[in-house]
């Protein structure tokens, strides 16, 4: 199996991608539900790190520092960088936000590297539904130094119109902030996944079809 393969069964087996009939916070009624929050052990973090890093590696974005938005991005972060050290031999620094800002001892924003101008950074993120998140670490990032942000790297693209518009969220993204988003799969391998048989949800094809044909974006 390819690695994206992998990744999905990997969702499946630990509960985080499940089938069936699900609202979603948008109010959209859909087949398919990503919970990332299912994610409880170190052994699933060690081999989500992998995951991203092979996704970094896969795509040659150019990173230097990975910085994980409090709070979920935090442990993304940490076992991303230790996935790129130990599967690729690439050391890379990271760093992660507080929500509030430190008044006493060394204080500051941000955990971790300290940023510099010029510095290439990775924004790791779990999944991406609206662009908030980029929205809120953005200025964050760029007040404490002229870095230059080379992507984000997240799970799973849903690759879905916004409520407002006919761009997704990964394809907003770019356009307000010019950060490329990458994601380790996107509906369109969990579609395959299941008629490859890769994982059992076949009596759901259908409606994942009709659900990626009535919201999705760059449908292929």
């Amino acid at each position: 199996m390819t690695y994206k393969e992998n990744f999905i069964k990997f969702m499946v087996e630990c509960g985080v991608l499940t089938f069936g009939d699900f609202t979603l916070k948008s109010g959209r009624k859909a087949p398919y539900f990503v919970n990332t929050g299912n994610y409880k052990t170190g052994a699933q973090l060690a081999r989500l790190g992998e995951f991203y890093a092979e996704c970094i590696n896969e795509n040659g974005i150019d990173v230097e520092t990975l910085f994980g938005p409090a709070y979920k991005g935090i442990p993304l972060a940490v076992s991303a960088s230790v996935a790129l050290y130990n599967k690729y031999g690439k050391e890379v620094s990271y760093c992660f936000d507080r929500k509030e800002v430190k008044d006493h001892g060394e204080g500051g924003m941000f955990v971790g590297k300290s940023l510099s101008d010029g510095e290439k950074v990775v924004i790791i993120e779990d999944v991406m539904t609206s662009g908030k998140a980029l929205r809120e670490v953005m200025p964050k990032l760029t007040s404490a130094a002229k870095v230059n942000v080379t992507g984000m790297v997240i799970t799973v693209d849903r690759m879905e119109k916004a409520l407002d518009s006919e761009l997704s969220a990964v394809e907003q993204a770019y356009k307000d902030f010019g950060v490329k988003v990458y994601s380790i799969v996107n509906i369109n391998d969990i579609i395959d996944a299941i008629k490859n048989g890769v994982v059992e949800g076949s009596e759901y094809l259908d409606k994942m079809l009709e659900y990626r044909n009535t919201y999705g974006v760059n449908n292929k």
